[in-house]
């Protein structure tokens, strides 16, 4: 293959996965882990992706936060598999509490019949999956919703996690690393996540490999604030124990 055509490719992959890193892509195409640094220097400067720690993401995914309905569909079985696992972590009995996000709605629409927790969450579609189920005792935290998260944000929000103590947290990120720590796009939800962190006495982060190195506007902690990283298999073993030397524990499901 030539290297405009594997760049190509390169290109294609990092549009349908958000991100491609540079071992993965090695091994994809048969080529040293330099030929792909090169490829993805090239891409960089034609402004096509843009280069993060160990890889790249394409150009628009950096600033722009993509709706919900878009995240369900990307990296669909990773996050199922995630979600599955996540389950482990669930206490025999107590208080979780479920953050906004589409790897974290598929965990909590995973959720078995005879489980008997009591759950509070600020997401308007995570509450619609769990108002029937027989065992949960629902608390929907309020405030202003966004539109592209349907979640709650804003002052009634950080006063309902400023007054709980939950045993759980099971938290989403738009973007993680050991260097830049837990982003996303928004000050409000990075506030909200914030707090939430703060009521849990454990944090689970439940994110895919494809946001490992990415960063955005908004900071809401370190990932020595984790306690637990559910990731997929296409985290490379350097990156989970660059994140384990932290003291954060990592499943890569």
């Amino acid at each position: 293959m030539y290297a405009p055509e594997r760049q190509q490719e390169i290109l294609r992959l990092a549009r349908d996965g958000g991100r491609v890193d540079v071992v993965s892509l090695a091994e994809h195409f048969q080529v040293t882990a330099e030929t792909i640094r090169r490829d993805l220097k090239y891409l960089d400067r034609a402004g096509l992706v843009r280069r993060v720690h160990g890889g790249a993401i394409p150009v628009g995914r950096f600033d722009l936060e993509p709706d919900l309905a878009e995240r369900e569909t990307t990296a669909a079985d990773e996050k199922a598999r995630i979600a599955k696992a996540a389950l482990a972590e669930l206490p025999n009995e107590g208080t979780v509490i479920v953050d906004a996000g589409s790897t974290v709605a598929l965990f909590a629409g995973s959720l078995p019949a005879e489980l008997s927790l009591t759950v509070v969450t600020h997401s308007l579609p995570i509450a619609a999956r769990l108002a029937d189920h027989p065992g949960i005792q629902l608390h929907l935290v309020g405030g202003r919703v966004r539109h592209r998260t349907r979640a709650a944000v804003d002052a009634w929000a950080l006063r309902a996690y400023g007054e709980i103590r939950a045993d759980v947290l099971f938290v989403a990120a738009n973007g993680y690393s050991v260097e830049h720590g837990l982003t996303t796009p928004d000050l409000a939800e990075a506030a909200v996540k914030r707090a939430a962190m703060a009521a849990a006495r454990r944090v689970v982060l439940l994110a895919d490999s494809s946001k490992y190195g990415q960063e955005h506007f908004a900071r809401f902690g370190g990932m020595n604030d984790v306690d637990l990283l559910i990731t997929d298999s296409r985290l490379s073993p350097e990156n989970a124990l660059a994140i384990e030397r932290g003291g954060t524990e990592v499943v890569r499901a």
